[in-house]
This record gives C-alpha cells, structure tokens and sequence, in this order.
C-alpha cells in the first residue's frame, strides 16, 4: 500500500471542514480591516529565497532543477513571494497596499508535533508609509484574528529590532555577523552569542549590557526607559493600540525576530498550551522590495502558522461541530426514486444542503446513513404521500414526523 510522503498529512472529510470554517474566519476579519487577498505560486526561482534569506536556507527546503535546468523551489513561506509580486506587478499601484494571502508552504525539516514539512500559513502585508499607524494597523489585525478563531490563552509580545541593531553596531558587531547574531538572540542562546560577540572583541561589560536590554520585558511603564526616536516611536504606537482596543499586549526588547530584513518594530503571539514550540504568529517591519529588484518601501506585516494555532485551538478544548445536511432525501420503493431525485433538485435549487439515497437502501438502512450525515431532516418519499402531493419530514434529533405539502417544504425545512 502506497503510504503518503513523510510530514504530510491527508485531512479527512470532517478536519476538511473545520480547517475551512477557521480559514474563512480569518478571510472575514482580513476583508474586515480593508485587506485584499493575493496568490502566488507554489514554486518560485530558488534566487527569491536565497537573496532573502542566504545559500544556506536551500539546506532546508526543497529546492531542485525542473526539466529546463532551471534552479526552482517549493515556497518556505510566503512573504518572500508576495514582495516579488509587488516589485513584478504592483509597484505602481496606490498606497498603502493591505494584502492578505493563504496557502502551503514547504520546509525540509524533521516532522514533529505542530511542525510538517507541509504546512500552511495566513498572512497579511502592509506596503506603504512608515508610520506608528501602520505598524499599529498589522499588530490590530493579527490580534483581532487570534481572538476572532476563538484563542483564549496567548500572549502578544511587542519590540524594536532596531535598537538593538543599534546597540550591537555600537559595540562593534559589524554588519555582516549581525544576521547570525540577531537569530542566537532570538532563540536565546546566550552561550553561543556570547561567543560571537567575543569573537568581535566585545567587551564583558558590553555583553552583558545586550543580554540585560533584551530581558526587558513588562507593561507600557517600561516605554519610558527607552530613549531617542525608537521610544519615541514605541511610545506612539502603544497609544494607537489603545485606541484599537490591543490592551492585553506586552513590550518585550527580547522579540528579535532572527532575519536580515526586520528594521524596526517586531512582534509575536505565543499560545503556553504549545509548549516549547509555542510560537503562533510573527511579524513585523521590513524593508525586502530593494533586495528583489525595486525601490526601497518600508512594509510590515506578519504570518499565522494555520496548523499551529489549530493545534492550540485544540489543546484549548475548543469545540467544532461539522455542519451536516438540512435533508437526507430516500425512496421508499423503486417506483418513488424518480420522485426523490426531483424533490432533492429542488431543495439543492433553493440553497439547502440536501443528499439522495444513491444505493437503493431499505428505509431502515437508508435512515442509519442520513444520521451518519448529520442531516436535520429525513425527506421520506412514498407512494401515498406522493399521490397528495406531499412527503414525510422527520425531524431526526427528536423522531418526530409529520406530513408536509411538497409545495411548502422549502420553506419548512429553511424555518
């Protein structure tokens, strides 16, 4: 038996149906904020990702040559794609661009709980102007859609990377070390940045002053520790996110977001029930467009890690119910299955999600598969309630039935 690649998954009819009702809800609250929804390929030229993100970034995707020699390969994420198809097809477009995006993404990496080498994000980018506002408007959104999928127990963490650019750059850090240095940081590898930073001749005390400042973590109380434009800034957008209604969100000097392109104000929404793992979302401001061809844009937004933030969904004890049918259609003999093939049309016809005995089932049987549907109604068709014009409605949560003109079953089954 043919078993399906490693790290991927198959989603069955009813995990189909509840990752849809998750994603429809974060298309809703996207369209809500004034964003648009965008696609790009599923494989881009492995240059795209390489520019963005270094050679070694092909060690963990799957990268390849197609059949024309060209070096190509299946998206790591979406960002990168999507600031291509800016410079390609939109620079010219009006500002701000709010754009939105959804799909699969490809990572060569060892599958673990929440982590696949298939998966999917949800994301939203910001092109435009860099002010406090926009930054405040893709922190509003990312928060708005983490409550609107129903995530009780997250943290939402605020910082800016550019004042620890700042910092490192002071003490010494050339340009050059930043990226690696910036990503030990962000996973608090303590150890390790040490050992960079002494590498570039930074001093004990200098060391120990950057591992203080990225420990600074706390309410808005602290934005007053922090000085020059940066707090200026920071102090600024908590203010607009107030006024958004984001009160429950932290400034943490320790988010660093461990990319070359970060420039400014970062963020991250972290779920505890995930563990170590716990990341669901992050993002922040950008500056991409130049590296891939274009002009210099300041751009902020951020990325949702679908299956993740289900994952915490879950763990959380959240409930979905599949949907069901409003009506199970069946025959109750061969000479009557032509007339439930028309009343099943009509109930399609009117929007109401109907289904049709296509198995030639006794009633019985044909009862047990519109429970297994989750149907509302049995629409039983025989040949006396025909003669009337009418059909059998039960109604199956509770058995009872009744009689109904086939005239008025649409509106009987939609009340």
């Amino acid at each position: 038996m043919i078993q399906r690649p490693r790290g991927t998954r198959d989603f069955l009819p009813d995990e189909m149906e509840r990752r849809r009702h998750y994603e429809s809800l974060l298309r809703e609250t996207a369209q809500l904020y004034g964003f648009r929804e965008v696609a790009t390929p599923m494989f881009e030229n492995t240059e795209l990702f390489t520019t963005k993100s270094g050679p070694n970034i092909v060690d963990e995707i799957y990268s390849f040559q197609d059949k024309g020699g060209r070096e190509i390969s299946l998206r790591p994420e979406l960002t990168a794609p999507v600031m291509r198809m800016f410079v390609n097809e939109l620079s010219n477009a009006p500002r701000p661009l709010k754009l939105f995006y959804f799909g699969q993404c490809f990572r060569y990496e060892r599958p673990q709980s929440g982590r696949y080498r298939e998966f999917f994000q949800f994301g939203a980018e910001i092109i435009g102007a860099p002010t406090a506002e926009t930054d405040a408007e893709a922190i509003a959104l990312a928060e708005a859609m983490i409550k609107r999928l129903g995530l009780k127990n997250y943290v939402l963490r605020v910082g800016h990377i550019g004042i620890l650019r700042e910092k490192l750059s002071g003490l010494g850090v050339p340009q050059e070390g930043m990226a690696e240095l910036l990503q030990k940081l962000d996973k608090k590898l303590y150890d390790e940045a040490r050992s960079l930073m002494e590498a570039y001749d930074v001093s004990s005390e200098g060391i120990n002053a950057v591992f203080e400042f990225t420990a600074l973590s706390g309410g808005k109380d602290l934005l007053s520790r922090i000085e020059g434009e940066a707090g200026a800034y920071l102090r600024e957008l908590f203010s607009i996110l107030e006024l958004y209604g984001v009160e429950a969100v932290q400034l943490d000097l320790g988010t660093v977001r461990g990319l070359d392109y970060y420039t400014g104000v970062v963020f991250e929404v972290e779920a505890p029930s995930l563990g170590a793992e716990k990341q669901v979302c992050g993002g922040g401001s950008y500056t991409l467009s130049e590296l891939l061809g274009g002009e210099s844009v300041f751009s902020t937004g951020f990325a949702i890690g679908f299956d993740r933030i289900l994952l915490a969904l879950e763990k959380e004890g959240a409930n979905f119910s599949p949907q069901g049918l409003d009506a199970y259609v069946l025959a109750t003999a061969n000479e009557t299955r032509p007339d439930s093939f028309r009343i099943v049309t009509m109930l399609r016809k009117a929007g109401l999600r109907a289904d049709v005995d296509l198995m030639r089932r006794k009633l019985s049987k044909a009862m047990k598969q519109a429970a297994a549907s989750r149907a509302r109604y049995a629409v039983i068709v025989g040949a006396r309630d025909l003669a009337e014009n009418a059909g059998t409605v039960r109604e199956m949560s509770s058995g009872e039935q009744r009689r109904v003109s086939l005239d008025e079953l649409v509106s009987y089954l939609s009340a």
